[in-house]
């Protein structure tokens, strides 16, 4: 990361895209998922702060399309089109998606999580942007940054130190 370089924070349950010279940072992911999306061509990145895995259970009146996997994956697509990136070159990159508790039981509900990185496979699954690289489950938190000239995803947590994918 240079010093010239803005940093654009995506915050939870948020999402943003930056073109070239700019890095996009969002902190405190746990079972939420940080989902990269990078047009190498164009240089144009984005990052969504996905906290749940579907709509469906938004109760809310103003749905939060940030806030689910379902939802934020494609006004993400949709967002890095509009600034004029290349679907055919997008690739996704993602991190988190912890098991932050442990519980007792099975129950699939307290599993946000892995459901979670299940939900945004689904989600790039169905839009066919292939996820080429992830640092996801465990029992830790992340902060993650992509850098929008490189598309690499830097990594961090206390507990495993730092790695780029």
């Amino acid at each position: 990361m240079t010093e010239e370089q803005s940093i654009i924070k995506v915050g939870m349950a948020d999402l943003n895209a930056a073109c070239e010279g700019n890095i996009i940072r969002t902190t405190g992911l746990g079972s939420c998922v940080g989902l990269t999306l990078f047009d190498p061509g164009k240089k144009l990145a984005g990052m969504a702060h996905v906290m749940l895995p579907s709509s469906e259970i938004a109760r809310e009146g103003q749905l939060n399309i940030a806030k689910f996997a379902d939802t934020a994956v494609p006004e993400l697509l949709s967002r890095l089109l509009a600034l004029g990136a290349v679907r055919s070159r997008l690739v996704a990159k993602m991190a988190g998606g912890s098991q932050m508790f442990a519980f007792a039981g099975g129950n699939d509900t307290m599993r946000i999580g892995p459901r979670n990185v299940e939900s945004c496979k689904l989600a790039l699954d169905s839009l066919n942007i292939p996820l080429i690289a992830e640092d996801t489950g465990g029992n830790y938190g992340r902060t993650i940054e992509i850098d929008c000239n490189t598309g690499v995803l830097h990594i961090r947590s206390v507990q495993k130190g730092t790695r780029e994918i």
